[in-house]
């Protein structure tokens, strides 16, 4: 057969009704399906033919290099439960052109490229690309697929058509294989700084993988959380001009008449006894311990200060970032409450 003979028709079932991509990636179940059999198969990968196997159990249908979706969607197939990867939904089903992908997402710096990091490579300068699988699935790493385990998987989302783990996991299993601090900053900045997420999530993950005993990732995560801070209290600064609200005095220590420090706020409406405080916690090194002590200093100040009559209001910066009018109409209550209460203790406002 020379090499220009045409593909015969995948018959019984052809292909004309799959998206274009999955029309040129496949596995071997689904060839079976369309009534191509191994021998076939094996005839059109030869060398010089018209197809190639990318990885085991999951073809291409054209020669040359494949495109980054067609990588993609091979690591994919390769690494999804065979009974769904790749095989289409029957014609007519509401989706009829792409394959679910059980229990395999695209994850590391592939899966931040693909949620738009400007930090990682293009897919098509990365040799391999890494699929989240559950902990027991049978399955090891080989050509550009890289399996990466979890006992406990997340629910991926789905980016460009592909599943995708979340960036904060997407991180953690992208600094796994880093070992240059600066790279490991710039991700981690990025992804605070483009609002993916917030800090506290991205070190829970980096906690979850045992990688806060490296010094270049600890280094890193320090960077970040000074970061995130600061454009916590940004924020907190935007919303109170924003939604209108009276302005406050910023980052001020308070102290009783020649008595002790009670603690820091974020902001502080002396005449109405409103204050704000960020909740900026994340932990660290594994220790609940550390995170529950840190919780028990913040409730503890919280309950000082609303027994000397100042009201307390906690705000994480997740809440700033996703409702800060809901926010605002939070602490707009408090202050106007304050004419209700009782006239608060005096206290002496220092700037911190």
């Amino acid at each position: 057969m020379n090499h220009n003979t045409p593909v015969p028709p995948l018959s019984p079932r052809p292909l004309h009704h799959l998206a274009e991509v999955h029309r040129r990636v496949v596995t071997a179940a689904a060839l079976r399906s369309h009534g191509v059999t191994p021998a076939e198969t094996n005839e059109q990968c030869r060398p010089g033919g018209p197809w190639q196997q990318l990885l085991p159990g999951v073809f291409l249908l054209h020669p040359g290099p494949p495109t980054s979706e067609e990588r993609l969607h091979a690591v994919l197939m390769y690494a999804a439960k065979e009974r769904t990867a790749g095989v289409p939904a029957q014609p007519g089903a509401e989706e009829p052109h792409r394959p679910v992908y059980a229990e395999a997402m695209i994850t590391g710096l592939a899966a931040l490229t693909l949620h738009g990091f400007s930090a990682t490579p293009p897919l098509t300068a990365l040799d391999r690309i890494d699929v989240l699988v559950p902990r027991l699935r049978r399955l090891r790493s080989t050509g550009c697929a890289r399996i990466v385990r979890t006992a406990s998987p997340p629910t991926p989302q789905q980016v460009t058509g592909v599943p995708v783990a979340p960036v904060p996991r997407a991180l953690a299993d992208a600094v796994t294989e880093l070992t240059d601090g600066g790279a490991v900053r710039r991700l981690l900045t990025e992804a605070v700084r483009a609002g993916h997420c917030e800090p506290a999530a991205v070190v829970r993950e980096l906690n979850n993988a045992k990688l806060l005993s490296r010094p270049h990732v600890v280094d890193a995560v320090d960077s970040l959380l000074a970061e995130g801070r600061a454009i916590a209290e940004d924020r907190l600064y935007t919303m109170v001009s924003e939604y209108g609200l009276p302005d406050p005095v910023w980052n001020v220590d308070l102290r009783l008449p020649g008595g002790p420090h009670l603690g820091g706020l974020d902001a502080y409406w002396p005449e109405q006894a409103v204050a704000v405080e960020l909740d900026t916690r994340a932990p660290r090194q594994g220790h609940r311990q550390d995170d529950d002590a840190l919780w028990s200093e913040y409730a503890r100040k919280r309950e000082h200060l609303e027994r000397l009559g100042i009201t307390v209001v906690h705000i994480t910066p997740k809440k700033l970032r996703d409702a800060p009018e809901q926010q605002a109409a939070v602490v707009r209550t408090a202050l106007m409450a304050s004419g209700d209460r009782e006239p608060a203790a005096y206290v002496v406002v220092l700037p911190r």
